[in-house]
């Protein structure tokens, strides 16, 4: 069992050595995100961004991944007692849904921040976020449930191993895949008329996940620089 946990801390840190730098000491000011709207301004805000986001959202996708499904459905998450928060997802049929809750809709201060996190959610599925992250939950179970076995684990302990290992594999890329998507997001955002880092000043009211070991998400701090970067690439 000794050897079966270093090989899944062997994992888990190469996932870890693997994050991006960590963020600036000192960050510049964001752009002021305005006052709370009403709902029915935040109501126009969300349709006015999904006409003007979702022909550039396909048009990028066929242009880099044409084998893949482009034709996005973006929908409205109504569930009662959902919190603000926006996410990607296929259907039965594989076509990428991105979805917003109603609370997130109503958060959002201006039409620069749906459009932004609107590219975020695209850009998973334009990188192949979703089926990269279940091949490397994969992989990481099936290390670990080999390992068990080999050193003679029950059938208890070998699934125990195979869920560790999944979710460590799982979780060894998803601080990059949030970067990569908040940089192609940027992109799509800018090219769409809005601006992505007024956009991201959505993160300033969120609370900040720090770097946590095999965290999900990177600092606020690294994902505002990475807006910054991409977006002064593009002037």
């Amino acid at each position: 069992m000794r050897q079966v946990m270093l090989a899944a801390l062997a994992l888990a840190l190469a996932g870890c050595v693997e994050t991006s730098a960590p963020p600036p000491v000192q960050m510049a000011p964001l752009p002021e995100a305005g006052s709370p709207v009403s709902p029915g301004t935040a109501a126009a805000n969300f349709v006015g961004v999904v006409r003007r986001m979702e022909p550039v959202i396909e048009q990028e996708c066929l242009a880099r991944r044409a084998r893949t499904n482009c034709d996005f459905r973006i929908v409205v998450d109504d569930r009662p007692g959902q919190p603000p928060n926006a996410y990607q997802t296929l259907d039965s049929a594989g076509r990428p849904i991105i979805a917003f809750t109603l609370p997130l809709i109503a958060e959002a201060r201006n039409t620069d921040e749906l459009a932004f996190v609107m590219g975020h959610e695209a850009a998973h599925h334009i990188a192949s976020h979703i089926p990269r992250q279940q091949q490397e939950a994969t992989t990481g179970a099936l290390i670990l449930g080999v390992l068990t076995a080999a050193t003679g684990g029950d059938e208890t302990a070998i699934r125990t191993a195979q869920n560790l290992g999944g979710t460590i594999g799982a979780r060894r890329y998803a601080k990059d895949y949030e970067l990569e998507a908040d940089a192609l997001g940027t992109i799509l955002a800018w090219d769409a008329g809005y601006d992505p880092e007024r956009g991201a000043a959505f993160f300033a009211r969120i609370p900040d996940p720090g770097n946590r070991f095999l965290g999900t998400h990177p600092p606020n701090a690294a994902r505002i620089d990475t807006v910054r970067r991409t977006l002064a690439s593009l002037q």
